[in-house]
């Protein structure tokens, strides 16, 4: 451990069929696969700029060696969201790491400016939350592991984060909020996404198909 703060990155295997489902319905599974291969490289380009840092990467089926070389890689484990990144920050403070921070891999916005701010946001709170506009969160930070987080969230839904501080407030947690950031899950995300003109091509592809 070179460090007492630890970024947690969570990635979907990029692989085809398996990745942007709801935007695949739109532009195709090719198109869905470029996509999320944009949104990882975005993130492990923005994280590889930190140095506050330690960075674990846990991939959801398998680890790929060729990403993010020579930091700590792991398989996600848990039966839902929730036991996965349960699973993923106790780790993280059983090595004896002080703040512990995660984020996902599919926003087009994310930056380092941003990671850095999450790590500064547990000096005055217990927990921070980088909001998405979908209602659920990009970031997550603690200072030490709080369970009632993780339990009986309805994930994937638009209450994700309103869930989730409710049960934080049951437990006087306190809580910053940084800036609202917009994953990408449809074609609507894309299109209106800063990453758009690189995908135009599949815009006109989903258009002729309809």
């Amino acid at each position: 451990m070179t460090n007492k703060n630890l970024l947690i990155v969570f990635v979907k295997n990029v692989l085809l069929g398996k990745v942007k489902t709801r935007l695949a319905a739109s532009i195709g599974d090719f198109g869905a696969y470029e996509v999320y291969k944009e949104l990882v490289d975005i993130t492990e380009t923005e994280t590889a700029r930190l140095s506050n840092c330690d960075i674990h990467i846990y991939f959801s089926d398998v680890v790929i060696e060729s990403k993010w070389p020579e930091k700590a890689k792991f398989v996600q484990q848990g039966n839902d969201l929730g036991e996965k990144m349960e699973n993923a920050f106790a780790h993280g403070f059983s090595l004896g790491y002080d703040k512990v921070v995660g984020v996902g891999s599919d926003l087009p916005d994310l930056n380092a400016s941003i990671i850095l701010e999450g790590f500064d946001a547990l000096e005055t709170a217990d927990t921070v939350f980088g909001p998405s506009a979908d209602g659920g969160y990009y970031l997550l930070g603690m200072k030490r592991l709080y369970k009632e987080i993780f339990k009986d969230i309805p994930w994937s839904t638009d209450t994700v984060l309103s869930d989730t501080l409710t049960a934080l407030s049951k437990t006087e947690r306190s809580v910053n909020l940084l800036t609202e950031l917009n994953d990408i899950d449809n074609i609507e995300d894309l299109k209106s996404s800063s990453i758009a003109y690189k995908f135009t091509k599949y815009y006109e592809l989903s258009r002729s198909n309809q």
